[in-house]
């Protein structure tokens, strides 16, 4: 398992913070993993399988 900043979510993504966020609450997005105190990451497969049923969706 690899961890991903929120600075790299975005940047392979290409969402807006506010727009990943509201996702997350709609579920519709992996949720973020406290690593301790105010640090938080994701799961680099989830995002990455987020993304790829993106593409997925774009081409059904």
């Amino acid at each position: 398992m690899q961890f991903i900043t929120l600075k790299e979510v975005l940047e392979r993504t290409a969402l807006t913070r506010t727009t990943m966020y509201r996702l997350m609450i709609a579920g519709k997005f992996p949720e973020k993993v406290s690593l301790g105190g105010t640090a938080v990451a994701w799961d680099k497969y989830e995002v990455e399988m987020w993304m790829e049923q993106r593409m997925t969706e774009r081409t059904a």
